[in-house]
């Protein structure tokens, strides 16, 4: 029961200082995640907001579902989950109830203004740790600086991105490449 709590709060505090959507939350999942709770690596913890990204649903919420299940299976992947919605829930009731009389407010839409450019630099300082930890060689240069044009000129679903690199990856393996895994 205390591993649940510990899923539960840890989670609960990820969803309640997670400002600006799934990407927002990287950082903290990188500090509760694997360096603090130690129940995953940085690799997994890529891989589990892939996946997040092509199934349906919330990617924070997948996230939190994937690494619970994986500590405590069922039990604990229903622990993680309701504890990363449970601090949105509550806020953005208050909020709702609330927002709509102050939202034309200058010092509210400064304060989303400022909650926005930090959201920014937290989610680009979370892909330049990812980059230096999932590309070692020279064609994972090539596969990210492919991935970041394509995905800034197409609107292509990111599960199309994935889904290509995911087979570009293992057809590269079967030939040989990706030995330092």
């Amino acid at each position: 029961m205390k591993d649940l709590i510990t899923l539960f709060m840890t989670f609960a505090r990820i969803g309640l200082f997670t400002f600006g959507g799934g990407y927002a939350m990287l950082p903290m999942l990188q500090k509760e995640v694997v360096e603090k709770q130690k129940w995953a690596t940085e690799n997994e913890i890529m891989d589990y907001f892939a996946v997040g990204q092509c199934t349906p649903g919330v990617i924070a919420v997948n996230t939190a579902t994937f690494i619970g299940y994986k500590q405590k299976g069922i039990v604990g992947g229903i622990a993680a989950t309701l504890g990363v919605i449970f601090p949105s829930i509550v806020i953005i009731t208050v909020i709702a109830s609330i927002l709509s009389n102050f939202s034309q407010y200058a010092i509210v839409q400064s304060a989303f203004a400022g909650i926005r450019i930090v959201v920014a630099a937290l989610v680009l300082n979370t892909v330049i740790k990812m980059y230096k930890s999932a590309v070692k060689d020279k064609i994972g240069i090539v596969i990210f600086l492919l991935t970041l044009v394509l995905g800034l000129i197409l609107s292509l679903s990111p599960v199309i991105y994935i889904i290509v690199a995911a087979t570009f990856g293992i057809l590269y393996q079967k030939r040989g490449g990706f030995k330092n895994i």
